[in-house]
C-alpha cells in the first residue's frame, strides 16, 4: 500500500458552476484529495454560493480552514442580471411568479437610481434564504407554506455600476454586452427601455443580491428577479485565480496539488508579516505572550500580524502596547527546521 501524501494547507479557488451547492463543492474537493492519495484533510468553504449562482468559491484546506470565518466576513463583488416584469417568490428563476408588471424602465432611469442603493442601506432578506427565524431556516419555513416575516438588516453597497459602464476595467472586460449602446448617463441619448440589465456590485458581508435586485426594480416602478448571478471576487480572491471542476479532477488523477493550491497566507493579503526567530516561534507555538520584538524584527506596530518562521505561517497575533498575543495558531510543518 503506497504511503499517503501529506495533508495540504491552503486555498483552492473554485469556479463553481451553476447547479452545484457549496457543500457539494466541498465534498468534491474531499473526494479528489482522497483519490489523489492525500492524508485525511479538513476542508471548508469561505462563503456560501447558492446553487443557482456561479463563480468564485474559496475552498480552505487544512490549517486554512481556521481562516474561513474571516473569509465569510469579507467583501464580495457580483455581476448579476435583473429581468424586469416578473417577481418570483424566491426572487430568482427557481421560484413561482407572484407579481407581474408591463412597465419597463428606461436605461437612463436605471443608471440614475443606482446611486440611491450605494453606501449604507437597509434591506430585507429573501424569505427563501438561510436566515434563521426562531432557530429554523427561513427557506424551510417558506417551503412549508408559512408566512415568513423577515427583519431588516443593515448592509453596505460599496459600489453599484452598469456592467460595461464605469466599473474598473478588469471587471468590465467580461461584460461587454453593452458595447455599442448609447451611454445611459448621456442626457442626449435616445430613450431605451430595458427588459433586463446586468449590474456589478461590490458589497459587504450579509448582502443579498436577490433583495437588491427586487428593491431596484421596485424603485423603478416595476418588478423583477435575478436570472444570472456570478461572484467575481471574494475577499482577496479573483475569478482569474479560480479553477474549473475539470481542473480539480486532475488532482484525483495524480496531478500535484501544488500547481493549483494558493498558500494559507493568500487569504491574509491585507495583514503585515511578523518574522520570528526559532526561539520566538517556539514560544508562540506554546501560546506564550511575546513582550519584545524577536531579533529578526527590530520594531513592531500595533494591530493584527501574521507571524512566520522561514516564511511558514505560525500564528495570527495581535500586537498591542508592546506585547504580542496569539489569536490563532497554525500547525504547519516547517521543512527548514
Amino acid at each position: 500500500m503506497s504511503e499517503k501524501k501529506a495533508a495540504p494547507h491552503g486555498w483552492l479557488i473554485l469556479d463553481k458552476p451553476r447547479g452545484l451547492g457549496s457543500t457539494q463543492a466541498v465534498s468534491a474537493v474531499k473526494r479528489v484529495l482522497r483519490q489523489g492519495g492525500y492524508a485525511k484533510t479538513k476542508v471548508g468553504h469561505g462563503g456560501t454560493l447558492d446553487p443557482l449562482a456561479e463563480g468564485v468559491l474559496p475552498i480552505a484546506l487544512g490549517e486554512a480552514t481556521k481562516l474561513a470565518g474571516r473569509m465569510l466576513d469579507s467583501d464580495k463583488i457580483y455581476a448579476f442580471t435583473i429581468q424586469f416584469g416578473e417577481q418570483t417568490d424566491t426572487l430568482d428563476t427557481e421560484g413561482e411568479i407572484v407579481e407581474r408588471s408591463d412597465r419597463r424602465p428606461p436605461m437612463a432611469a436605471i443608471a440614475g437610481v443606482l446611486d440611491h442603493f450605494t453606501g449604507p442601506i437597509e434591506q430585507v432578506p429573501p424569505a427563501y434564504s438561510a436566515v434563521k427565524i426562531d432557530g429554523k431556516r427561513a427557506y424551510d419555513r417558506a417551503r412549508a407554506g408559512e408566512a415568513v416575516e423577515m427583519k431588516t438588516r443593515a448592509v453596505t453597497i460599496h459600489s453599484l455600476e452598469l456592467a460595461g459602464g464605469r466599473e474598473d476595467a478588469e471587471l468590465r472586460s467580461a461584460f461587454a454586452t453593452t458595447a455599442g449602446r448609447p451611454d445611459p448617463y448621456d442626457p442626449q441619448a435616445p430613450l431605451e427601455l430595458a427588459d433586463s440589465v446586468t449590474l456589478v456590485a461590490h458589497v459587504s458581508k450579509g448582502t443579498y443580491i436577490r433583495s437588491l435586485a427586487r428593491d431596484i426594480a421596485h424603485a423603478l416602478g416595476t418588478v423583477g428577479h435575478v436570472t444570472y448571478l456570478r461572484r467575481i471576487k471574494s475577499g482577496p480572491f479573483l475569478e482569474e485565480q479560480a479553477i474549473s471542476l475539470d481542473k480539480l479532477e486532475e488532482i484525483a488523477k495524480g496531478a500535484p496539488i501544488e500547481n493549483l493550491l494558493l498558500p494559507l497566507e493568500a487569504g491574509l493579503d491585507d495583514i503585515p508579516v511578523l518574522p520570528l526567530d526559532p526561539d520566538s516561534a517556539q514560544a508562540v507555538r506554546q501560546g506564550r505572550v511575546l513582550s519584545e520584538p524577536p531579533p529578526v524584527q527590530a520594531e513592531w506596530a500595533d494591530g493584527l500580524h501574521l507571524a512566520t518562521l522561514h516564511d511558514v505561517p505560525v500564528a495570527l497575533m495581535e500586537l498591542s502596547g508592546g506585547t504580542a498575543k496569539v489569536v490563532r495558531g497554525f500547525n504547519i510543518p516547517d521543512v527548514a527546521e
